[in-house]
């Protein structure tokens, strides 16, 4: 008997995963969406079969019988897409179980939730559950003896055999399209009130942190949202003869405004006198009556409270609602309806940061980053069988050290499964973050010279007003449409999203973005700049004379064939801007001359440029662009200030 080959896809991916309210919702996605490939790979293992591709961890397996090792699992790491390899048993292996048992998972968990937080509910909003939660998911897969067709899926999918539901009535705040539990048909003020305070007060625990008034959310939402609470209870029997079980995950994320905060917060309660820390902390445990920061620790906090492990108070401080250290959340009311409480957190916190002026802490800033990288060019690859093992075994070790260089660089890890990850880190440490995992993919593949793969990255730097749901979208097509197609790949794209809207968008090919010691060079500049607005090098007044100088050369460049300036003459236009900025006359040491100027304004230029990466016969070239994009500039200037607008 010949083998046979199953190839197998689970989705929606960016609708199930990327539609999120909180950082929560975004991590639960994908937490989700990866248990359930996971569970279609046990189904395939349990018929004899072997997967081929991606190599997934035994642990994480073992888990789904609860027979895995400690630490159990906490974020998505097995891909959506998988190939099996079925050797010689084509007569007994079912395809249909596999897909029955992922139905099967979902439907037991979906019970699970139902049963904690919502069996008080009425027949009209069972019967929405269940037409829900049965009509979610789009599985596609394929069979075949012929182990070079990788495209077998691709052509799968054009059948679309995948029909959503109709749905009518209110529709849910978290999923796009979907009717929100209720069963009210027009918008009903009263009556949404009224069926979501309900659940409020009949739901299981945590429940009224989990949910804000005036959220109302469909079955996918709801699980999404509230699945953590009950998942180490799932206990269900499979198609197959086996027994799928939970395990205990941490319910707590960060939000986006607590990981904006991280690295001011951590010098607040290194350096803040206990009398202020403590009236602060007093006044903002009283207005949130809770701690839901308390298991969300980020590194940079961490190590202020381990060298301060006896003073409960940096703890519980470090443990607040990341709101409460941001002026215009406590002056919201629909964040802090009470407002006399808010105010007072307000002046507190005014206090504390008085009480530590002199330390010269900067401001918190009001921005986060969210970090996208996916592989290039690995599908290529992929059709070669004699590559496959090779590109396990790489992904394998890339996947397995992503977490530790996320953590390092005080992030929190939503997803690292294949060449894929997704993360959510504080403004300043998120492009050295990107770097690391650059080196990491390819130090991984280093020992396989025929698979010529590279990792590029995309950036959001993103306002904490910003809808999140809108962040991660956008994410996606910087990645896709501008770090692959537009810079060539190996790449680092960033966008910068202001309440306002977009603010800029700026990209570059990873070698031209790195200099000789391996350091990104946009971010060493804007740390130059940052410690030196007092003494410069770097002044806020020469950038935005250096702005007016690219307009004028863009103009020129416009009205030639050939841009009437080499790069040497460019460079020796902006050094002598620099100079005449006054930087001499504030400099205490040795007056700068030319020459230095010119040393300093190179690595500036550098990063100005538009360039484009290609690959032609496994051979890298670059292409710059003749003009000059003041975008650098303008993102060097937002770096180094993290976002805070100085009046």
């Amino acid at each position: 008997m010949s083998d046979q080959y199953f190839h197998f896809t689970l989705g929606p991916v960016q609708s199930f995963v990327a539609q999120a309210r909180r950082t929560r919702d975004f991590w639960a996605g994908s937490f989700l969406l990866s248990w359930l490939s996971a569970v279609a790979m046990q189904a395939v293992i349990k018929q004899q079969g072997e997967i081929i591709f991606p190599k997934v961890s035994d642990n994480y397996l073992n888990w789904l019988e609860n027979k895995g090792h400690k630490p159990a699992p906490q974020q998505g790491c097995i891909p959506n897409r998988f190939k099996g390899g079925l050797a010689q048993v084509p007569e007994h292996f079912n395809p249909d179980l596999v897909v029955a048992s992922i139905q099967q998972a979902w439907e037991a968990l979906a019970e699970q939730v139902w049963q904690q937080d919502l069996n008080h509910c009425s027949e009209i909003t069972r019967d929405i559950w269940d037409r829900q939660v049965k009509q979610f998911w789009e599985i596609s897969w394929a069979l075949s003896d012929d182990n070079t067709e990788s495209n077998l899926l691709d052509r799968r999918k054009n059948w679309r055999s995948y029909l959503p539901p109709e749905e009518a009535g209110v529709k849910c705040m978290m999923m796009d399209g979907w009717q929100e539990l209720s069963g009210i048909v027009t918008p009903n003020a009263k009556g949404l009130h009224l069926f979501w305070e309900a659940i409020l007060q009949n739901g299981g625990r945590g429940i009224k942190t989990d949910l804000r008034g005036q959220e109302y959310l469909c079955a996918i939402g709801f699980i999404k949202r509230r699945f953590a609470h009950c998942f180490a209870e799932l206990k269900t029997e499979m198609p197959g003869g086996w027994t799928l079980q939970g395990w205990s995950v941490n319910a707590s994320v960060p939000s986006v405004a607590y990981i904006a905060a991280a690295p001011w917060l951590a010098q607040v309660i290194d350096y803040a006198p206990e009398a202020e820390l403590k009236t602060f902390h007093d006044a903002a445990k009283k207005l949130t009556q809770s701690y839901p920061e308390i298991n969300t620790r980020l590194d940079c906090v961490d190590k202020v409270i381990a060298k301060n492990i006896e003073h409960p108070l940096l703890w519980n401080t470090s443990s607040l609602d990341g709101n409460v250290f941001f002026d215009a959340a406590l002056d919201n009311k629909n964040i802090y309806p009470d407002q006399i409480l808010a105010q007072q957190v307000k002046q507190a916190l005014k206090n504390l940061r008085q009480s530590i002026k002199e330390k010269n802490i900067e401001s918190v800033s009001p921005f986060y980053a969210v970090l996208m990288m996916d592989g290039d060019s690995l599908g290529t690859h992929m059709s070669d069988i004699n590559k496959q093992a090779k590109i396990s075994a790489g992904l394998e070790h890339f996947t397995t050290g992503v977490q530790a260089i996320v953590e390092d660089h005080s992030g929190f890890l939503i997803y690292a499964g294949g060449d894929d990850v997704m993360a959510l880190l504080p403004l300043e440490y998120a492009l050295n973050c990107a770097k690391n995992l650059r080196q990491l993919y390819l130090d991984s593949f280093a020992a396989y010279p025929d698979i010529n793969t590279t990792l590029s990255g995309a950036i959001e730097y993103a306002h904490i007003k910003m809808p999140l749901g809108k962040v991660l979208s956008d994410a996606h097509h910087l990645l896709d449409k501008v770090a692959k197609e537009k810079a060539g790949r190996d790449s680092i794209a960033i966008r910068v999203w202001k309440p306002g809207g977009q603010h800029l968008e700026w990209a570059m090919p990873w070698q031209r973005a790195l200099d000789g010691q391996g350091k990104v060079m946009i971010d060493s500049l804007a740390k130059d700049f940052q410690k030196n607005q007092q003494e410069t090098p770097f002044s806020n007044s020469f950038f935005f004379h250096v702005e007016e100088r690219f307009a004028m050369l863009n103009e020129n460049a416009d009205s030639h064939e050939k841009f009437p300036f080499e790069k040497a003459v460019m460079i020796d236009l902006i050094a002598a801007d620099y100079l005449n900025s006054g930087v001499n006359q504030v400099k205490k040491e040795a007056k700068i001359n030319h020459q230095t100027a010119r040393l300093l304004i190179a690595p500036l230029l550098e990063q100005c440029f538009e360039v484009q990466r290609a690959l032609v016969n496994d051979k890298e070239s670059f292409k710059e662009t003749n003009k000059l994009n003041s975008k650098a500039l303008q993102l060097i200037r937002f770096l180094a200030q993290k976002g805070v607008e100085h009046g």
